[in-house]
């Protein structure tokens, strides 16, 4: 499955954005899709993650209570909406996809997802 991210942007500490992962494979719903962030030379974090079907997400803790990962497989695309935004939540942010068949409590790890987006900046002032 291909992957583009998109929707970064800089934006005041406070404010909101909204990330879309837009999948050009077909079966979408068969692939669990997760959030990740990479700050300037740091390693991918864990951000969120979605089940194939949506009904089932899961948090880090940095993003419970302001980000809100949802998909509509109908337009092949997994959102992340991110409100109360930090500045510590500057990074490049990426959605990356594995199969639903692998073990959803794995999804934590980047290094279990195989098909990574390009990438999308978010930048948030102080």
């Amino acid at each position: 499955v291909q992957l583009q991210a998109s929707g970064g942007g800089l934006v005041q500490a406070g404010g909101s954005l909204r990330l879309s992962c837009a999948s050009s494979g077909r079966s979408f719903s068969t692939w669990n899709v997760g959030w990740f962030r990479q700050a300037p030379g740091k390693e991918h974090k864990f951000v969120a993650a979605i089940s194939g079907s949506g009904d089932t997400t899961d948090y880090a803790d940095s993003a419970m209570g302001r980000f809100t990962i949802s998909r509509d497989n109908a337009k092949d695309t997994v959102y992340l909406q991110m409100n109360s935004l930090k500045p510590e939540d500057t990074a490049i942010y990426y959605c990356a996809a594995r199969s639903v068949t692998a073990a959803w409590w794995l999804g934590r790890s980047a290094s279990r997802y195989g098909s990574w987006g390009q990438g999308t900046l978010v930048t948030v002032s102080s």
